[in-house]
């Protein structure tokens, strides 16, 4: 590992940085602004799918998820059945939660829906905040919020408009994820 200023004691988990893969999202995806429609929703997915685990678990699973997923293409996942259901319930490579799969298959229809009425998911999500990113200017460990005004509002007018297996906690890792909500510590050099 680099010698870099990272966001030392995330979570207060010792020995965060020995994972690879929560120092490749943390380097190079989180709070890091996201546009894309498709990676907009694979990370909504993901986040969902982490909702009582790990998010280390869930990053070593993500290229199995994005497999039996077909990379979260809304277009597809919308479009599936018992049998995918089946296929899905069958892969030891995730975690098979039936709640979250059928989730996961409603969303997509709702985010396509979404797309629809404003041209964009992205256009969506961002309105929000008017296409401002929040960053909170983290300093210590009395800044970390878990959830806030913004992801409770954005919980709500989700859940309106079918989003299901979402809490306003969800949401929040959900803005952090496609940047919208910047939580590195001010001090880290990939803020």
């Amino acid at each position: 590992m680099e010698n870099k200023n990272r966001c030392n004691g995330t979570f207060g988990i010792p020995n965060y940085w020995k994972s690879k893969v929560l120092l490749e999202y943390h380097d190079n995806r989180w709070c890091k602004p996201q546009h894309n429609d498709n990676e907009i929703f694979s990370t909504l997915c993901l986040e969902i799918f982490a909702a009582g685990l790990s998010w280390r678990i869930i990053l070593e699973k993500e290229l199995h998820f994005r497999k039996a997923f077909d990379n979260f293409n809304p277009n597809i996942v919308a479009l599936y059945g018992e049998n995918k259901i089946k296929e899905i319930m069958s892969n030891n490579n995730i975690v098979r939660n039936i709640k979250k799969i059928k989730a996961t298959i409603n969303n997509a229809k709702t985010f396509i829906n979404i797309r629809k009425e404003f041209g964009s998911f992205n256009n969506y999500i961002w309105k929000f905040t008017n296409n401002q990113i929040i960053d909170n200017h983290l300093r210590n460990g009395k800044d970390l919020q878990s959830s806030n005004s913004l992801s409770e509002a954005i919980c709500k007018d989700m859940k309106q408009t079918g989003f299901q297996f979402i809490g306003s906690i969800t949401i929040y890792s959900f803005l952090q994820g496609i940047g919208i909500i910047n939580d590195h510590w001010e001090y880290c050099e990939y803020r």
